[in-house]
């Protein structure tokens, strides 16, 4: 009796977050329905992001990005095509999608998971190399309540997440640059860690951008330090000014600076930039800026480093064009005192 107890709780035990309910119930329908693959995506921007998958025909991996434009599901989505395709050639929308002109796909099935706000934040979707029996069409309210469940814990996976990262910071405090407010190396490299780590299991997009001040050095050799740290502490203000509530700022150097964007696209990203330069132009601070968004394939440190080598490449086409400047002024200036330059040797 109680190895039977035993086993009944095991079958009936909590899953531990969003992800872990994603697996058990791609596993379920694989098992209920079949279909080759069995899929928990995201949209972000123009990708579909795969978080989790159950994949027994496709070779496809956790991870892996593809078009949302290519899909059955984004097609669905706008009411283009059904939510059950038992013959997918038959549906003109699916037919012409690209997707099926890369890949086999004779049977679809997908359905809405939408945040608690009503925005979509992805879908739960299965296809097939074949054309599956007419039946599966009424196991459909089956996997709309699943998905309704999944958005259910994943709107308070996503508030837990807050809080989280809210208690973090707090938690932060021993991590926090005196000068600027900002959180220093040691609470960059835990951010990143941290939500490299959620942006896994959520697909969240996260953009990454590099500061870095020009002439720091200078004005610390010819105005003292005590310039020198108000050039910091106002670009540290700049940069709280610019980025959101959610967004994670640090001062990562002596005057470079890191900033994550969440939630955040490419077009949000270089938005974000552009505030940043005109608020720090604004108050006398020169600065270069990379940016780029976390890749899911290559994770946020990638991003980080990608963000880093652009701001430097700024940083060196700013300097080239200074110096060109300087040159061409210098020999302008050169013409004005000698404007022939057969006088040089009238002499």
């Amino acid at each position: 009796m109680d190895k039977l107890q035993d086993n009944l709780c095991l079958d009936v035990s909590l899953f531990e977050n969003f992800e872990a309910a994603s697996r058990g119930v791609l596993e379920f329908l694989h098992q209920r329905l079949g279909f080759g693959l069995w899929m928990m995506t995201r949209t972000v921007g123009p990708d579909w992001v795969i978080l989790q998958a159950e994949d027994h025909k496709y070779g496809v991996s956790e991870g892996d990005v593809l078009r949302w434009a290519d899909s059955f599901c984004s097609r669905m989505v706008i009411g283009l095509g059904p939510r059950v395709a038992p013959r997918a050639d038959e549906v003109p929308a699916y037919r012409d999608a690209p997707i099926a002109r890369q890949i086999e796909i004779g049977a679809y099935m997908g359905v809405p998971v939408t945040c608690v706000n009503g925005s979509l934040f992805g879908t739960l979707c299965a296809i097939d190399p074949n054309p599956v029996d007419e039946s599966v069409v009424a196991e459909l309210p089956l996997v709309q309540l699943f998905a309704q469940l999944l958005g259910t814990i994943l709107a308070s996976d996503l508030a837990a997440l807050e809080r989280a990262r809210k208690l973090e910071l707090t938690e932060q405090l021993a991590m926090t640059d005196e000068l600027t407010g900002l959180l220093n190396r040691r609470g960059w490299n835990r951010s990143v860690e941290s939500e490299e780590e959620r942006a896994r299991r959520y697909g969240t997009p996260i953009a990454a951008i590099a500061i870095d001040l020009d002439g720091l050095k200078k004005i610390n050799d010819t105005e003292g330090h005590q310039a020198g740290d108000e050039l910091i502490r106002r670009a540290g203000m700049c940069i709280r000014r610019s980025i959101r509530e959610n967004d994670i700022a640090a001062r990562i150097g002596g005057d470079e600076f890191g900033v994550l964007a969440m939630e955040c696209d490419a077009e949000g990203a270089a938005a974000i930039r552009e505030k940043l330069l005109d608020s720090l132009t604004a108050a006398d601070v020169s600065a270069s800026v990379g940016v780029s968004v976390r890749d899911p394939r290559k994770g946020l440190a990638k991003a980080v480093s990608d963000a880093d080598r652009e701001m430097y490449l700024a940083k060196a086409e700013r300097r080239r064009k200074s110096e060109y400047s300087a040159i061409t002024f210098g020999e302008l200036n050169s013409k004005r005192h000698f404007p022939d330059s057969r006088l040089n040797g009238a002499n």
